[in-house]
């Protein structure tokens, strides 16, 4: 079945809610207040960080609360003989990996007690999203997903910070050998905030009109390039809007994309692209934003031209994943680059795509 989600509803259909907001029960002592002055050094390598999650897992994979924080016990190592423990909570989070059937194990919110706020790997961190294996045989997945995030991180610093983690998960109600898995942390939103010098903007109302256009266009683009039609710029889903501080009225705002696990380029066995959408498979690209001229697109994918051989070193350096699915990557985004020819052939699919896309979410810019 195809995702059935309604494609006007994502376009259409203004949220009156923050998407993110939700009532924490913890007490104070699980809440930084301020972390302006801590250096933050968790995202600062690419060096794989192996560390051990311990907590009652059984009711965890059984209740899925993203309301119910859970005790836990975080364990990693400085060097062999000095390791680091640390008491926190955890609880799930996350939409259809999290209420679905997809997901064994669903995406985890590690939070930190204040105490923890400075100091060591951790420093400067309140709450962290996990992002762990879904389910045993889907760990390329994992890994091809911390990807996707990595080749945006080459087209733009304004984009999320990762770091690719090693997890023993043990299970405190099951004397059982500890599952490790791969997994990633993503650069929580307020971090991001004080990076970039912007303000996560939650309010209904922001359209692909009021994003700054070559910050769109990019962003549509890599979508395009890696074949991840999940993205909505209304609904706030997967696509997050964010002024400069003190911004001008008349200010465009910058948009932010995440959760890449139903892209082509990742090839989730249970990736799906909307029901109402003209393609079939997630592997088939479909471009989702308003229209430019043809030579407005063709100076946009000059970006994408220049660091092809960044996009293909990040995917063919990187040491953890198969080399059949390095190839599958590298196979798929050549579809791509494969389309920038005399012909104008991608560009000439992506004005197709895009004059669909306005008549269905009337979006007409004319």
């Amino acid at each position: 079945m195809k995702k059935i989600i309604p494609f006007l509803a994502l376009f259409l259909v203004f949220c009156s809610q923050p998407v993110f907001s939700q009532a924490d029960s913890l007490d104070n002592r699980y809440a930084v207040t301020d972390t302006q002055d801590v250096k933050i050094t968790l995202f600062d390598t690419d060096d794989l960080f192996e560390i051990s999650l311990k907590f009652d897992i059984s009711y965890y994979k059984k209740v899925r609360s993203n309301v119910e924080y859970l005790d836990a016990i975080l364990i990693y190592y400085n060097d062999e003989k000095d390791s680091v423990i640390k008491n926190i909570k955890v609880k799930a989070r996350g939409h259809i990996r999290r209420t679905g059937d997809i997901c064994d194990f669903p995406p985890i919110l590690l939070n930190f007690q204040m105490k923890d706020s400075v100091g060591e790997e951790f420093s400067g961190i309140n709450k962290l999203k996990l992002v762990p294996y879904c389910r045993l045989g889907y760990e390329d997945y994992i890994l091809k997903e911390y990807l996707v995030y990595k080749l945006y991180n080459v087209l733009t610093d304004f984009s999320l910070k990762v770091r690719l983690f090693r997890v023993n998960y043990i299970n405190t109600s099951k004397e059982k050998k500890p599952i490790t898995q791969f997994g990633f942390a993503i650069e929580p939103i307020n971090l991001f905030e004080k990076r970039t010098g912007t303000k996560e903007i939650t309010a209904a109302g922001v359209t692909q009109r009021g994003i700054k256009p070559e910050v769109l266009d990019r962003l549509a683009l890599f979508n395009y390039m890696i074949g991840n039609t999940d993205w909505s710029v209304p609904v706030h889903h997967n696509a997050l809007a964010f002024a400069k501080e003190n911004p001008e009225p008349d200010y465009q705002y910058l948009l932010l994309p995440y959760d890449f696990d139903y892209a082509g380029l990742v090839g989730t066995e249970y990736g799906i692209p909307f029901e109402t959408l003209p393609i079939e498979t997630t592997r088939d690209r479909l471009y989702m934003a308003v229209c430019r001229s043809g030579t407005e697109f063709i100076n946009d994918l000059k970006d994408f031209t220049d660091k092809k051989d960044q996009f293909y070193k990040v995917i063919n350096d990187f040491p953890y994943l198969s080399a059949r699915s390095k190839k599958d990557m590298i196979n798929y985004l050549e579809g791509f680059f494969d389309g920038i020819d005399k012909r104008n052939t991608l560009v000439n699919n992506i004005l197709r795509d895009c004059n669909w896309f306005e008549e269905q979410a009337n979006l007409k810019i004319r």
